[in-house]
C-alpha cells in the first residue's frame, strides 16, 4: 500500500513528529486515491527522490502519478485556457506556456520529462523515418527538450491508436527519432506481460492497475544510459482483468458513498428514446454503436471527452436525485432510473484523489478528465522506470536484453491482443 510505504519513507528520511502526524493523520482509506493524496503532501515535506517536468500537463494526472513515487515538478507546460485553470487550483503553479516557442534550453534542469503528446501524422519525405521528418510537429519540441536538457529518462503517452497509425509509419517516425541524432537516446526492450508490445514500447490498460476502467494506452520509454535500458522491465499487472475491482468502488450513490447525485446527471425520457433509436439505427447497418448501461460490478469503458463519452457509460442510479436539485430537463427523467457518472465518478475512475476539484463547468470537467491519464497507470510506469535508474534488482526470472538499438522498420510485424 503506497500509504505505508510513504511512511517507511518519512521515517527513514529523518521526518520530524509533525511531519509523520500530518501523514498519519491522512490514513485510513485504503483507496488509491486517499493514497495520492498522501503522496501530493509528501512531495513537499521531503528532499524528492527525484525532479521531473511535466509537458502538455492537462489537469496534472502525470503529476500525481510523478509525485506519488516522490518526484517534485520543476516544470510544467500547458496551453489549454480551462486546463490551465483546473491546474493552477489545484496545485497551485501556473503551466501556461506554448511549447512551439519555448526554447529547450530554458526548462528547467530534470531527471524525468513526461509528457502526454498530441498524436499527429508526420510528412514522410524519406524512407529514413527519424528526427528530420518531424518538422512541424508538436512531437518534434519533445524531442528537441530531451535533445537539449538529456534527463535520465523519459515517459511519453499516447492513445492505443498510436501503434497503427499512418500504417505504423507514425511510430516507426517517433521511435527512430528518439534513438537517432541529435536525441541519442536508448529504447527499452519488450517486457511485461502486454500482448501488444515493441523495442521501447508497451500497451498498458488501467484495468491492470486498479481503476475501474477499460483504459488502454502505449507508453514509450527511453534511457540516457544504456545499462538503465537494459534493467528497465514495464511493470506487470496489480489488477489483472480488473480483478478485485468494481464500479461500485467510485459510484457516489453506491454502498461505499451513499451519496445521492444531482438531479442533471440524470437523462429525460426523450433523451433515452433518441438514443435507442441512434443505437437501433447503427445496428441495423453493422456498427454496433451507440449507448451503453454498465453494470453496477463490471467496470466502465474508456472514458473519452467527446462524442458518445458519457452515453457509453451510463449507469442505474442507485438512489433518487438529491433532494432540492433541479435537472434542466426538457421533459421528465427517463422511467429507466438512468444516468451519466457524475464529474467526482469520472474522476476516481483517472485514480485522481478526492481532495482534486474538478472545473466548476460539467462541459469542461468531462474533457479535461477524458483526455487525462489513468495516473495509478503512469505511476506504475514511473516507478518501473526510477527502479531501472537506481539499480533495483530484478526478478532473477526476468533475463537482461540487449541494449543494442536498432531503427524500426515500417514493415515490423504488429503483434495483436487476444480479441476480447
Amino acid at each position: 500500500m503506497l500509504a505505508e510505504a510513504l511512511l517507511t519513507k518519512a521515517r527513514r528520511a529523518g521526518a520530524t513528529p509533525e511531519q509523520m502526524q500530518i501523514l498519519e493523520a491522512r490514513l485510513g482509506s485504503d483507496h488509491v486515491a486517499a493514497d495520492l493524496g498522501l503522496a501530493h503532501e509528501w512531495a513537499w515535506l521531503s528532499e524528492p527522490r527525484f525532479t521531473f517536468v511535466d509537458l502538455f500537463a492537462g489537469i496534472g494526472g502525470m503529476r500525481l502519478a510523478a509525485e506519488s513515487e516522490g518526484g517534485r515538478c520543476v516544470g510544467s507546460i500547458e496551453i489549454d485556457k480551462k486546463c490551465i485553470d483546473t491546474y493552477r487550483h489545484n496545485f497551485g503553479d501556473d503551466p501556461s506556456g506554448d511549447i512551439t516557442v519555448i526554447d529547450p534550453r530554458s526548462v528547467a534542469d530534470h531527471n524525468l520529462l513526461l509528457a502526454g503528446f498530441p498524436c499527429q501524422a508526420f510528412s514522410i519525405a524519406g524512407l529514413k523515418g527519424g528526427f528530420e521528418d518531424t518538422r512541424g510537429t508538436l512531437f518534434r519540441n519533445v524531442a528537441e527538450i530531451i535533445a537539449a536538457k538529456r534527463p535520465d529518462a523519459f515517459i511519453l503517452e499516447n492513445v492505443k491508436g498510436l501503434v497503427s497509425h499512418d500504417k505504423r509509419k507514425t511510430l516507426a517516425v517517433i521511435l527512430n527519432t528518439l534513438v537517432g541524432f541529435p536525441v541519442n537516446y536508448h529504447l527499452v526492450q519488450p517486457s511485461g506481460k502486454s500482448k501488444l508490445k515493441g523495442e521501447g514500447w508497451s500497451v498498458l490498460n488501467a484495468l491492470d492497475f486498479g481503476v475501474s476502467q477499460n483504459r488502454e494506452r502505449i507508453f514509450i520509454v527511453g534511457f540516457k544510459d544504456p545499462m538503465a535500458a537494459d534493467r528497465f522491465r514495464f511493470p506487470n499487472p496489480t489488477t489483472p482483468g480488473g480483478a478485485g475491482l468494481s464500479l461500485q468502488d467510485v459510484l457516489e450513490d453506491g454502498p461505499r458513498w451513499r451519496t445521492p447525485v444531482h438531479a442533471r446527471h440524470f437523462i429525460s425520457e426523450k433523451y433515452l428514446q433518441g438514443l435507442k433509436r441512434h443505437r437501433d439505427h447503427h445496428e441495423s447497418i453493422g456498427q454496433g454503436f451507440g449507448f451503453e448501461v454498465r453494470d453496477h460490478h463490471g467496470y466502465a469503458n474508456a472514458l473519452v471527452g467527446g462524442g458518445m463519452g458519457r452515453e457509453r457509460n451510463l449507469i442505474k442510479a442507485q438512489m433518487g436525485p438529491q433532494v432540492g436539485t433541479l435537472d434542466g430537463l426538457k421533459g421528465p427523467r427517463n422511467d429507466e432510473g438512468l444516468r451519466r457518472m457524475t464529474p467526482r465518478e469520472w474522476a476516481r475512475l483517472q485514480g485522481f484523489p478526492e481532495w482534486f476539484e474538478p472545473h466548476h463547468a460539467d462541459t469542461h470537467t468531462y474533457k479535461q478528465f477524458g483526455n487525462s491519464v489513468a495516473v495509478p497507470n503512469v505511476a506504475a510506469v514511473v516507478s518501473a522506470v526510477m527502479a531501472a535508474i537506481e539499480r533495483v534488482d530484478l526478478p532473477e526470472n526476468e533475463p537482461s536484453a540487449s541494449p543494442r538499438q536498432t531503427r524500426i522498420a515500417w514493415s515490423q510485424p504488429e503483434s495483436r491482443p487476444n480479441p476480447r
